[in-house]
């Protein structure tokens, strides 16, 4: 009885966040993409009692977007020229 309730319970969780991030009123993609983006190159998920965890994770996750956009511009400007 109890493996039944709990699988009911999974059930309309599942249920719940699907109908959650299908409405249409709800955030879209993109907002939710971009929030994540930012809460994650702000170090959202860092330990907040360790200043320098927090800066050094902001700083390196920082670097590391700027080197994949720089990568990213420098092969459209390739594929671009024919080389």
């Amino acid at each position: 009885m109890a493996e039944r309730h709990d699988s009911e319970r999974e059930s309309r969780r599942i249920l719940e966040r699907v109908a959650r991030e299908t409405d249409p009123s709800g955030t879209s993609f993109v907002a939710r993409t971009t929030k994540g983006v930012r809460d994650h190159v702000s170090a959202v998920d860092a330990d907040r009692d360790d200043a320098i965890e927090v800066w050094g994770t902001r700083i390196g996750r920082t670097i590391g977007l700027l080197l994949t956009l720089g990568l990213m511009v420098w092969l459209v400007f390739y594929i671009i020229r024919g080389s």
